[in-house]
């Protein structure tokens, strides 16, 4: 048998005892209704060189993990689309440069107290800043909430940590041993890559595009190309692969074929995933001596991170739940922490040791993280009453434009794009209404033109005791979250059981689940989407004349709705 045969055999070994241990694993966690994410990282602890032992050669399995890690950060890359973040681009900013700031000094000081150096400490504590934009996506994705006001601050958080990180990967090759002049053009090496992925963004891509787009596989195999063309220009300006296929992601991700893109895609993200969340499984250490720290680093990021992002988020003036969910997405550590702890040990500025360690807080943080964000509506309702002293920091008492107890009134929560219609209509028919609505830049707008509201959130049980439940006629939400509207369903009738509600939803399920608890009407956007076009095609698709009075009636109500959406984004902070 030859050297190759062998070799291959070994690959076929470790990767199928990583799916099977995986699989095992995964449907444990299943059954016991716990995360995915840790079945795989306790497959990879049991099959690892600590307890089993069955992994014949770990340096095939990082190899994969680190393949696994540059495909995963490329279809990260491609959800990353920016137009999502054009309203939060400041506090995005602000969140990102601050938390990395104040969670360094912090981290750097604890790992000090615990005994380790200062290279040590510093790479500790520049772990411990940056969040997991693979694991916070995929979360915030499977609840709906990316295009949330939260999900929208944590996206571009976690974008404005992920550029820093670049830039500051640059860097490490050299730190300690050679002069800052080295660690300077590093650092202009990140800044270069990042303007080469907006410029082939703007420029270069669309051009490409108009060409290969007639072909599916085509277009597959242009996005690979185009993904290990930059995984190639980030090695030579020594980076890790897995940067350069954040940014060609990204570089993609405003174009409208990146969701074909995904798509096809989707089984290597899925397949390479396991093997990377395994292989880190296997990085744990179990040697008592890292036990302690690991626990002291994990509980501050778990917490102590938390903590700073809410104070961060508070002073952008945004309120109590949503600085709060803001926060709790973002309290585990990164993917790209395991890089630059890899970098750093390729390059002897720390040792095993304290890439296992790191390799431990990212566990536990993960998983922790994982928890908060699928538990995180209920988690909110029951710290809501230590939240009260946050209430005084940052007080915007110039988003607040209601009666002090309004009565037979309609209460609107939400208002954009669905709400802003609902407004007009509310106004056109004389009705007395209050919006509430989580952007205070919308409230603003909406206090501008005299228009009842109030800057809160639908969770928040002071701002349904402002807009007065007990004395409302109507109430509409037009935000689909199933636990916020049930939540909202639940206080109203304790309240009002004769008032109207209106709910949204995205599915049939949540839909039947919201009238099985008192609503009267459910918004299905998509069946409603149906039923109108419905009654188009029957009035209308015998005379074309007809069609032609339809589209230019509804291209004036789409330009008001426009001017009516501009007027409440007027002001609204941009990227």
């Amino acid at each position: 048998m030859t050297a190759v045969e062998i070799s291959g055999d070994i690959i076929l070994w470790d990767i199928g005892v990583i799916i099977l241990a995986a699989t095992v694993s995964a449907i444990f966690a299943r059954i016991l209704k716990q995360p995915l994410i840790l079945g795989y990282m306790l497959a990879g602890i049991i099959i690892g060189p600590n307890i089993m032992g069955l992994i014949a050669s770990e340096d095939i399995v990082k190899t994969f993990a680190e393949l696994g890690m540059t495909l995963l950060l490329f279809v990260v890359g491609l959800e990353l689309d920016l137009g999502r973040l054009k309203d939060v681009g400041k506090v995005s900013m602000g969140c990102g440069l601050g938390q990395i700031i104040i969670t360094f000094i912090f981290g750097y000081a604890i790992a000090t107290l615990l005994g380790f150096t200062g290279m040590e400490s510093f790479y500790i504590a520049f772990a411990l800043t940056i969040s997991s934009t693979m694991v916070v996506i995929k979360l915030l994705s499977d609840r709906e909430e990316l295009d949330t006001l939260h999900g929208k601050i944590v996206l571009g958080t976690l974008l404005v940590q992920d550029i820093a990180t670049i830039i500051v990967l640059g860097a490490l090759p050299h730190l300690g041993s050679l002069g800052f002049s080295f660690i300077v053009d590093s650092m202009q090496a990140g800044v270069g890559i990042v303007i080469l992925a907006i410029v082939a963004n703007r420029y270069l891509i669309p051009r490409i595009m108009d060409e290969i787009t007639k072909s599916i596989e085509l277009l597959l195999l242009f996005a690979l190309s185009w993904c290990f063309i930059f995984s190639a220009i980030a090695y030579l300006l020594n980076f890790s692969f897995a940067i350069g296929a954040f940014l060609a992601g990204v570089s993609l991700a405003a174009f409208p074929y990146n969701i074909e893109i995904i798509g096809r895609v989707r089984s290597l993200r899925d397949f390479f995933s396991t093997i990377f969340f395994v292989s880190l499984g296997m990085e744990v250490p179990l040697t008592i001596a890292l036990i302690q720290p690991a626990i002291v680093l994990s509980f501050f990021v778990l917490v102590g991170n938390i903590i700073i992002m809410m104070f961060i988020t508070r002073f952008f003036g945004y309120g109590i739940r949503t600085s709060f969910l803001t926060a709790l997405s973002l309290a585990q550590i990164s993917e790209f922490s395991l890089i630059m702890a890899d970098v750093g040990y390729r390059y002897e500025h720390i040792n095993e040791d304290i890439f296992s360690l790191i390799a431990f807080v990212a566990m536990a943080t993960i998983v922790g993280s994982t928890y908060f964000i699928v538990h995180s509506d209920e988690i909110y309702r029951r710290i809501l009453p230590l939240l009260k002293p946050l209430h005084s920091v940052s007080e915007r008492k110039d988003l607040d434009n209601i009666p002090s107890r309004p009565r037979g009134h309609i209460v609107l929560f939400g208002c954009h794009r669905m709400g802003c219609v609902i407004t007009k209509v509310l106004q056109a028919a004389g009705e007395k209404f209050v919006v509430v609505d989580i952007n205070p830049e919308v409230i603003k707008s909406l206090i501008r033109q005299n228009i009842q509201a109030v800057y809160g959130d639908i969770g928040d049980i002071e701002v349904l005791t402002r807009v007065n439940l007990k004395d409302v006629r109507m109430v509409i939400s037009t935000i689909p979250n199933k636990n916020d509207n049930l939540f909202l369903i639940k206080e109203t009738r304790s309240l009002n059981p004769d008032a109207i509600i209106f709910v949204t939803a995205n599915h049939i399920r949540d839909s039947l689940d919201l009238y099985k608890h008192g609503a009267d009407y459910v918004i299905l956007p998509h069946m409603l989407g149906g039923e109108k076009i419905s009654e188009i095609l029957s009035d209308y698709i015998m005379d074309k004349r007809n069609i032609t009075d339809l589209k230019k009636s509804h291209i004036i109500q789409l330009e008001e709705l426009k001017r009516i959406e501009f007027l409440l984004t007027d002001n609204m902070i941009l990227l």
